[in-house]
């Protein structure tokens, strides 16, 4: 079922109330999903129905991305500030340390409340924070050009091209190694939130300076990167693997950046085999 909840946070203004939308399934040890940077939960609905039936899954919209409102004036869109919305949101669910898998921003995200010790395991799929400088450039120009793609793109434009593999492909082709097999109503979902992510700029802004160096001890971590990733190279997890020297990388064959889509069955298994 989707919900949303209210959390009360500190800022430097005073206390804010954050409202993230979320949706949970399954029962079983608790497992937190969190999408990348311009997409929605809806990301992880091709491995929900493996995931919850073994675990309690919650799928959440980050602040300012899907059906989850921007945050207030005072706060801001970085690891200091979202990570702790998340620890609010786990309380105000009753979950104690559940188990996190993150995609892209989520992946760095999940892999920052590793660090804090606020869960039980990660599976980081392409997590950022591993780049170069020329690299972080790059990734972030290809997801401005696929902002403005989709924001100057007609809505009638948008549902004409996702009712084909190749108009499917020109959409999300960027973030998916088999754009083909991602629903029409999926594709077009994803466009439209990519277009009103009001997150979506201060979120950029805020990984400008982002570099994960820290060591994860004491807690299973994987990492996992697809063979076709178009925004955040693969050779990014060769330095994942020397900065988190314990954690298990994991190569996902002919699977862009968001490889949920891509192969639902091997990323669900990744993604089990980390929390059990």
């Amino acid at each position: 079922m989707s919900d949303t909840v209210s959390l009360t946070v500190d800022s430097p203004l005073g206390p804010r109330t954050v409202s993230l939308s979320y949706a949970r399934v399954g029962s079983g040890e608790p497992l937190l999903l969190l999408h990348g940077i311009g997409h929605h939960r809806q990301a992880w609905d091709p491995v929900i129905p493996a995931l919850a039936a073994e675990r309690d899954v919650i799928a959440v919209d980050l602040p300012g991305f899907g059906a989850s409102p921007a945050l207030p004036d005072g706060l801001g869109y970085d690891l200091t500030t979202v990570v702790p919305v998340l620890g609010a949101l786990c309380a105000a669910l009753d979950i104690e340390r559940p188990h996190v898998v993150g995609n892209s921003l989520g992946g760095l995200l999940a892999l920052e409340l590793g660090r804090e010790k606020l869960v039980r395991s990660v599976t980081a799929l392409s997590p950022a924070g591993f780049w170069t400088e020329s690299e972080r450039r790059y990734a972030f120009g290809t997801l401005l050009a696929m902002r403005r793609g989709a924001r100057l793109l007609p809505l009638p434009a948008i549902r004409g091209l996702a009712r084909t593999a190749a108009g499917r492909t020109a959409l999300t082709s960027t973030i998916y190694a088999r754009p083909g097999r991602r629903s029409p109503e999926a594709a077009v979902a994803e466009t439209l939130a990519l277009r009103s992510a009001t997150g979506f700029y201060p979120t950029l802004a805020a990984g400008r300076d982002v570099r994960f160096t820290d060591d994860i001890p004491e807690i299973p971590v994987t990492v996992a990167w697809g063979t076709h990733d178009r925004i955040l190279l693969r050779r990014q997890g060769i330095r994942a693997k020397q900065a988190i020297p314990g954690a298990r990388l994991v190569r996902l064959p002919d699977c862009g950046h968001v490889p949920m889509n891509d192969d639902p069955a091997l990323v669900a298994r990744v993604i089990l085999d980390t929390s059990r």
